[in-house]
């Protein structure tokens, strides 16, 4: 059955906790003293409200949750990417972020209800316990599954390291169902994966989590001893369907093609809080041409690798318009009570140009042949799509996303057959392929 993979639309936060020291000035203005006072009066307001609610509501509420809600309520009305993270949130975020937990090595999809493993990730339990892909897991340590949602069975089959977990599974084939028990371990997340396509290397970077730029320079280096640096025509950075997510790790990710030059710019409400971020030099490529995919799930930080080595020239960029989100969310942790996530900034790319609510146009667009069964609802909305977000404040037109649909078959995959044929000099011959205003030149270069 062909489907569509969920967007999961990350974003680009600050790495590490942040914390926010404020100073109030006198109030010395009559505005400014009319201004304290209403909100005052309004908070005045919220206890009443939350007070007849305790007291009259039909019946007894969960005060906890009122409060909850009442916060993450404050924070959605700003815009899509702010929220509230009650404590349990904020340790699932923490262990994304991180890219390792205790668990199995298994990936796994819902598909018709059932929990089914998508692929076993090498050199784990699952793996070496003989866990195949297809395998329909269902139970877990004795409870069924049917009737849980993905993330709950996900939750079962992590846990500490070193604990045991006993999987009943459903074999294609098999008369009767397996039943294994693993010992968990720590599994790493992998972020990037990297493969040799005859004299091109490609990696496929997935996530930004803390493992991405690591990954990202180990399968630089295999591709490299793999096909031999004489040999290497070049470099493909997949970052289709890629988030986003820790904006270290795009900063580190970008530095990793460039010798100099500005990677991002950070711009908050204060002038004066402005961040530039620039290359330290070395170029883990020595020079190799880079191409770089995007469609219309690059969100975040994939836009802000998209936009460096676009606006720098040391890559070109195809495939079709990323998602627009070009805002920056800090974590900022709540003793004991979970984490508020606040947009604090926008990013803007080494140009100054900001991508919010707009995306960032391929150098050379190539629109994949999408099904028919699919047609229509591989378009993604995009930043602009999503109600309440951030204005670009540019004079630019807003402009909403575009397909996100890339074929399970790597052989009917367009956007990647363009990017080899550029990389071998062969693209003139590539069908539906526009050249845009920014290309880079074939050789690019680092500035």
């Amino acid at each position: 059955m062909r489907k569509l993979s969920l967007l999961l639309i990350g974003a680009a936060f600050g790495a590490g906790s942040a914390t926010l020291v404020s100073q109030t000035d006198l109030l010395s203005s009559t505005s400014a003293i009319a201004a304290s006072a209403d909100t005052y009066r309004q908070l005045s307001l919220f206890g009443d409200v939350f007070e007849k609610i305790r007291t009259d509501y039909v019946e007894k509420p969960d005060e906890s949750k009122l409060v909850e809600s009442a916060i993450n309520g404050m924070l959605t009305s700003l815009d899509p990417h702010s929220s509230y993270m009650d404590a349990k949130s904020f340790r699932d975020m923490q262990v994304q972020t991180r890219g390792e937990f205790g668990g199995l090595g298994i990936e796994v999809t819902m598909e018709d209800g059932l929990v089914k493993v998508v692929t076993p990730i090498d050199d784990t339990p699952a793996s070496r316990a003989g866990i195949m892909a297809n395998d329909v897991i269902t139970q877990i340590n004795g409870d069924n599954v049917q009737g849980l949602d993905l993330n709950q069975a996900v939750d079962k089959m992590r846990g500490p390291v070193n604990s045991s977990v006993t999987l009943k599974l459903q074999r294609k084939g098999a008369k009767d169902p397996l039943e294994v028990k693993l010992t968990r371990e720590t599994i790493k997340v992998r972020a990037v994966r990297a493969r040799v396509e005859g004299d091109i290397g490609v990696l496929r970077v997935t996530q930004f989590n803390e493992q991405t730029y690591e990954g990202l320079r180990n399968g630089i280096d295999k591709l490299t001893s793999d096909i031999g640096a004489d040999k290497l025509k070049g470099f493909v950075v997949d970052l289709r369907n890629n988030p986003g997510g820790l904006l270290d790790q795009a900063i580190m990710v970008s530095d990793a093609f460039l010798d100099r030059g500005e990677i991002v710019s950070t711009r908050s409400r204060n002038p004066e809080d402005t961040q530039r971020f620039n290359a330290k030099g070395g170029d883990l490529t020595k020079g190799k041409p880079v191409v770089v995919l995007i469609n219309g799930g690059s969100a975040s930080a994939s836009e802000i690798v998209a936009g460096a080595l676009q606006d720098q020239k040391r890559a070109t960029v195809m495939g079709t318009r990323s998602f627009g989100k070009g805002s920056v969310q800090t974590i900022i942790p709540l003793a004991g009570n979970g984490a508020v996530r606040l947009t604090t900034a926008r990013y803007y790319t080494p140009s100054g140009r900001s991508i919010q609510a707009k995306g960032i146009d391929p150098d050379i667009e190539v629109v994949q042949d999408i099904p028919d069964e699919l047609k229509g609802k591989d378009e993604t909305k995009g930043e602009a799509g999503l109600r309440g977000h951030l204005t670009n404040g540019a004079t630019t037109e807003e402009r909403g996303g575009s397909s996100a649909y890339v074929p399970p078959d790597q052989t009917k995959d367009k956007q990647l057959a363009a990017a080899y044929e550029f990389l071998r000099g062969e693209r003139k011959g590539a069908a539906n392929t526009t050249t845009g205003g920014n290309a880079a030149p074939a050789t690019p270069s680092a500035n």
